[in-house]
């Protein structure tokens, strides 16, 4: 699965007429590809956190839109059915922007036929491979511009590289792009609730690219930047308001207060497939509530007392007065 390069190959891909895509709930521990050949087999893998990141929930939607065609042909649904489960697709995540607006301007597509939709379905993820590669390395040069040439410590939130985006990544391609340019000292990665998915996934890809990295509780991720272990943090987005406001996992504005109060850059990188100018500022944004037991137990066993309630927001905003600078493929904002 790999390119040999520290790349995943094949993180998503279309094959003879249904998704395959890596289990990104099996790792680190295994590798598993899925094959999804159902709109319910793609709708359970979208909530389950099976298919994430928002970059890759873009090219899932797109894909879905595909996927959903070839069902309809088999199962003989009307177009009334079709725009049902394509809906389904748009509305299983609805923090992340990618997903709904791959979906819709695939299904725009739909009078065109089904080959036409597998094509621009796939235009899809290699647009996202490409724009990923931009997008790194413009944040590697703000970064530089920002702290010097390094070796630079740098704080990221998450996951944002391969698995979460294809090719390499947003914050972690940034991070990427730093490393090949021998600016990069070591990465400090936060665990990342829910599902731990810095420890998890960061973690992992950080080690299949020979990248020196420190795994650091949430709660302690603010601390760390205030005593200075960090020259920089760079994390990804959900959504980017109008307005500059980001949506990015729980955990993301305590390190922007933090990083603030230490004066060092707080940088977003993410694509402009990710900014939504029809979303004014961060209090439009609908931010996901998931799962009490994603909180409560640990791998199916309890962790609280049984009938514990929990505030599991998988989503935080963070406000564009604390956002350093924003990094797309084309260009730089400074909310």
């Amino acid at each position: 699965m790999s390119n040999g390069n520290g790349v995943l190959d094949d993180v998503i891909g279309w094959q003879d007429g249904h998704i395959t895509a890596i289990d990104q709930t099996a790792l680190p521990h295994r590798l598993d590809v899925l094959h999804i050949t159902t709109v319910d087999q793609l709708v359970d893998a979208i909530v389950r956190l099976v298919v994430r990141g928002a970059p890759l929930l873009g090219v899932a939607g797109a894909l879905g839109v595909a996927l959903a065609v070839r069902q309809a042909e088999r199962e003989g649904w009307d177009s009334a059915r079709l725009d049902a489960e394509i809906k389904r697709i748009a509305d299983a995540r609805p923090t992340a922007v990618n997903l709904r607006r791959e979906v819709l301007a695939i299904a725009a597509v739909l009078p065109d036929g089904a080959e036409a939709v597998e094509a621009a379905a796939l235009e899809v993820r290699d647009t996202a491979i490409d724009v990923s590669r931009r997008l790194s390395e413009r944040g590697a040069d703000l970064l530089i511009e920002e702290c010097g040439a390094g070796p630079l410590k740098v704080h990221t939130h998450c996951n944002t590289g391969a698995l979460a985006c294809l090719g390499w990544g947003t914050a972690l391609g940034v991070i990427r792009a730093l490393r090949d340019r021998g600016a990069l000292a070591h990465v400090i990665a936060d665990e990342t609730r829910p599902l731990l998915q810095g420890s998890r996934l960061t973690a992992w890809e950080l080690g299949q690219l020979g990248i020196e990295h420190y795994l650091v509780a949430d709660g302690a991720g603010p601390f760390v930047i205030s005593q200075r272990l960090s020259d920089a943090v760079v994390v990804g987005a959900d959504r980017v308001a109008a307005n500059g406001d980001v949506a990015n996992k729980i955990g993301t504005y305590s390190l922007a207060l933090a990083a603030r109060r230490a004066g060092v850059p707080f940088v977003v990188s993410a694509p402009e497939s990710t900014i939504d100018e029809s979303t004014a500022s961060g209090a439009d944004i609908p931010l996901e509530l998931r799962a009490d037991e994603e909180v409560t137990s640990f791998q199916g066993v309890l962790a609280a007392p049984e009938g514990t309630r929990a505030l599991n927001y998988a989503f935080d905003v963070t406000p564009a007065d604390l956002v350093t600078a924003i990094v797309t493929e084309n260009r730089v904002i400074r909310p």
